[in-house]
């Protein structure tokens, strides 16, 4: 399993970033200074670090530039309410592999993290497959039958989620949250809506609902 790092002292942002990030399957470990933080990531088995900058013991970009001379190579993104280009410049100067200037959507971090991740791992797959679907990570077209179909971002999102949960149910609100980035259920039927147009194009009987419960892959 993939480990991440959090490294943000606003609890509701780190519980958001967090909440997200178990909903795609990642463990995590928090924690609220960089103190904590630079030992943890140089004594945990961490895959990747979000890393805010404005901490309360330290800057986070010189705790950044001090794990770096540790030899500490896992990614890091920066998640920071900085965002002049001086800032982002100087975060990717300091260490960092990826900005990201709040506010920010969760699917839009997850898919940095995917992408860095993958950067560090010659096996992740470029291919997602569940019975006759395939989805192409990065043309963002999924075949059903050999049968190929253009997704929109949201929609490839949506797939995406369920083709890396395969015959797990998700509810809503955990949809809501890894492909709009939203912490709460705000009462509309976009689940619903999205749902629709995956069907029409992966097949009626692609993803089954799970009454009171949400949706499920079912190829």
């Amino acid at each position: 399993m993939t480990h991440i790092l959090i490294i943000e002292d606003e609890d509701r942002i780190a519980s958001f970033v967090e909440k997200g990030l178990r909903s795609a399957g990642y463990a995590t470990l928090r924690t609220a200074t960089a103190a904590e933080g630079f030992e943890n990531a140089l004594n945990s088995a961490v895959d990747l670090v979000v890393l805010d900058l404005g901490l309360p013991d330290e800057d986070g970009l010189r705790m950044l530039s001090r794990l770096r001379t540790k030899k500490f190579s896992a990614p890091v993104i920066i998640l920071t309410a900085r965002d002049t280009p001086a800032d982002t410049v100087a975060g990717l100067d300091s260490g960092a592999d990826d900005y990201m200037a709040k506010p920010f959507s969760i699917d839009e971090l997850l898919a940095r993290i995917r992408l860095r991740l993958r950067g560090g791992s010659a096996d992740e797959p470029t291919r997602l497959s569940a019975g006759s679907l395939e989805l192409d990570l990065h043309s963002r077209i999924i075949s059903v039958d050999g049968v190929q179909h253009e997704l929109s971002s949201r929609e490839f999102t949506l797939a995406e989620t369920f083709m890396r949960h395969p015959r797990q149910v998700l509810s809503r609100e955990q949809l809501l949250g890894m492909v709009w980035g939203y912490s709460f259920d705000p009462g509309s039927n976009l689940v619903d809506v999205y749902v629709r147009y995956l069907r029409a194009k992966m097949g009626a009987d692609s993803i089954k609902t799970v009454r009171g419960v949400g949706y499920r892959l079912s190829a």
